[in-house]
């Protein structure tokens, strides 16, 4: 797979000393925001892991080859041109066979992580069951990505324009499991609550780290969805959002938007509604959740070191 996946040399090093590593998605680099404020997120979220302990490992396509850990040069790349490419599982393969260009949503990027031995992967908000899913059959590939590959997701959620009911219910038939931290409630992206319950609630890094650990060595099979809230002065309002959302859908209807199109669609319209809150909102929580990712991949890998020493003592 060497000619398809090309592994950074600092991202190669941290695996083999067992470092502590964290995996960024490129998605919101070139879909997130307009540029150049989505280089600059990238770098910032590249800064925030470094600044937690831990090596950053951004993922995306470039020149027909699925690179983990993005070089300076690539990303700007990546992000300082238009034409990317949003890859998930279903058109990852193509673009890489075309020696095309693109970024790396929730699903292909922990297809990446997994691949290569990374366990923890910082975003925004996972995706899901689509509002009207029940006769559009809109559900993203992230549900399966979760079902199959054996990564803890660091996020505020799901992202808010989705069925957020159906979409834990679906994870719940999966077996994938919902830890907060710091919250007992399953966050709903710009807000902190949902009136749906995690699986199991959390308030240290160590006990979390030790409930993912875990479940990985069980062999259970799929991912850990570590629902992290927005933090508590960048949550949006009701009154701000809900009116934004109902709009948005609304807009999304009658201009007969779907599949990949339709988060980019209603994260822009969202931004408009709210005269940018929703971005300054966005930022805030991917920054949090990076820096919560680095946290909980320094804490997992300090369980490396002490079943190492363990077996050299023995």
């Amino acid at each position: 797979m060497s000619d398809l996946i090309h592994v950074s040399d600092e991202v190669s090093r941290a695996l083999s000393a067992k470092r502590p590593i964290v995996a960024l998605e490129s998605t919101v680099i070139t879909h997130g925001l307009p540029h150049p404020q989505g280089l600059t997120l990238a770098r910032e979220l590249e800064r925030v892991v470094m600044a937690a302990g831990a090596v950053p490992a951004t993922i995306g396509v470039i020149d027909g080859a699925l690179h983990v850990g993005l070089s300076a040069d690539q990303l700007e790349r990546l992000g300082g041109t238009s034409g990317a490419e949003k890859l998930n599982l279903g058109n990852l393969a193509a673009q890489i066979a075309a020696g095309g260009r693109g970024s790396t949503t929730v699903s292909s990027t922990m297809f990446a992580a997994a691949h290569v031995g990374i366990s923890v992967f910082a975003t925004g908000g996972i995706g899901g069951v689509h509002r009207g899913a029940s006769e559009s059959g809109d559900v993203s590939s992230d549900r399966g990505a979760l079902a199959r590959f054996p990564v803890a997701v660091v996020c505020s959620g799901a992202k808010a324009i989705l069925d957020l009911p159906k979409t834990v219910e679906r994870l719940e038939t999966l077996g994938v499991p919902i830890f907060g931290f710091g919250t007992d409630e399953f966050p709903a992206f710009y807000r902190r609550e949902s009136g749906l319950p995690v699986d199991r609630a959390f308030d240290s890094i160590a006990d979390l780290a030790n409930a993912v650990r875990t479940h990985f060595e069980l062999g259970l099979g799929t991912g850990v969805v570590v629902a992290n809230p927005i933090p508590q002065g960048n949550e949006l309002s009701a009154e701000v959002f809900e009116p934004a959302l109902a709009k948005a859908l609304a807009e999304l209807e009658t201009n007969h938007v779907r599949g990949r199109a339709a988060t980019p669609f209603l994260l822009e319209r969202l931004s408009e509604l709210t005269e940018g809150r929703t971005v300054t909102a966005n930022l805030a929580l991917l920054e949090h959740n990076a820096r919560v990712a680095a946290e909980l991949a320094r804490e997992l890998s300090h369980y490396q070191d002490r079943s190492s020493s363990d077996v050299a003592s023995n």
